[in-house]
């Protein structure tokens, strides 16, 4: 397939050469902040999950669309990120699930992407230098290199609001009524929870009094993309809702649970991105390999109220607290994993039986 020369510029300069791919924007070039995915499957997945707004996908496994894409794949309605890096785009996939090609899903949803291009180099990079804002495009080099140094990264940023859900849905037939706080809710994610409970899915700017409303069992906090420390209302409403009803959150949600338990968030270098970081618990010792998508963490110094359950085992971060009296517990990382092992699923039943106990059982 002949596809258009294009580059990719960071904004400390460095540069890539490649083609493009997807979807070709009008004014040639698009920009957000460069992360990297090292899953080796689950493609799809990965693109369209909405913590990824704002961001570059950057995939390290070298060949992408293999297998094509299927509908049944998607977790969310749309793709949220700006664009996606790809060493060796698929052009004819093999699978009977596919009902199409990447490229033609990336054309659809209006994703760009640059093909060809050296993704060791730039994982390496990245792993020097940290997640850096860029562009990349067809246009000519200095438009690229101009959008490059005007490009912004995550921090302070809010795309929780462009992600969320504008109005309530309900999902799931259980005894149990959990409402969940919409921040970037994967598909899969609201999945776990409708075959465990009735689950109302509402907005991320809902209040504290309308989630009371509701007269939840429980509250669930979901995965989104951003900084935490920008989302002040939403950490406001968490510290009305502590010790009012039990709470599970998974990423951001985890994040957003530990500020309103008084704890403080930071920018990890490059971000955890992938689908094989070991974790152990550490109440039972027990270690799982998850699957994980954020570039925040927890301050470890900053927790009051709250003790840390699990670890991450490649670099220490919080991946887990958990605050018994106030029936509150949360990870980082992804338990529902799409994609990824399932190692970690016992945690949607952990908060089953928080809801009917009364109690954190964290063993």
């Amino acid at each position: 397939m002949s596809r258009p020369p294009a580059q990719l510029v960071l904004s400390d300069g460095a540069t890539f050469e490649g083609y493009a791919a997807g979807h070709l924007p009008e004014k040639g070039v698009t920009s957000g902040e460069f992360v990297f995915n090292t899953a080796l499957s689950g493609y799809q997945e990965i693109i369209t999950d909405p913590s990824y707004a704002g961001q570059i996908i950057s995939f390290t496994y070298p060949h992408i669309g293999n297998y094509g894409v299927t509908p049944l794949d998607e977790e969310a309605l749309r793709p949220w990120c700006e664009g996606v890096v790809v060493r060796d785009l698929t052009d004819v996939p093999s699978s009977w699930r596919s009902v199409g090609p990447l490229e033609g899903f990336l054309r659809q949803h209006g994703v760009p992407a640059i093909v060809g291009l050296d993704t060791r180099r730039l994982t390496r990079h990245l792993r020097s230098h940290g997640a850096l804002a860029g562009a990349f495009g067809h246009g000519p080099l200095d438009l690229v290199q101009r959008a490059a140094s005007e490009a912004k990264g995550t921090d302070g940023a809010d795309y929780v609001t462009a992600v969320t859900t504008t109005e309530p849905y309900t999902r799931g037939s259980g005894d149990l009524h959990v409402v969940a706080l919409d921040y970037g809710i994967k598909t899969t994610m609201v999945r776990e929870l409708a075959r465990r409970f009735r689950l109302t899915v509402v907005p991320a700017g809902v209040g504290a009094s309308e989630i009371g409303a509701l007269n939840p069992d429980g509250v669930f906090l979901s995965n989104g993309p951003g900084d935490p420390a920008a989302l002040g209302a939403q950490i406001q409403v968490l510290e009305e809702l502590l010790g009012r009803v039990p709470i599970f959150g998974i990423c951001l949600g985890h994040q957003l649970l530990a500020d309103a338990l008084g704890g403080s968030t930071f920018k990890l270098p490059f971000g955890h991105h992938g689908s094989n970081h070991p974790v152990q618990d550490l109440l039972t010792g027990k270690i799982e390999i998850t699957s994980q998508n954020h570039n925040y963490a927890v301050v470890p110094e900053s927790l009051q109220t709250a003790i840390v359950s699990h670890v991450n085992l490649n670099d220490g971060v919080i991946e887990g607290i958990s605050n018994a009296s106030e029936r509150c517990f949360s990870v980082q990382y992804h338990p529902e994993a799409g994609p990824g092992p399932h190692d970690a699923r016992y945690l949607f039943d952990r908060f089953e039986s928080l809801l009917r106990t009364n109690s954190l059982e964290l063993t």
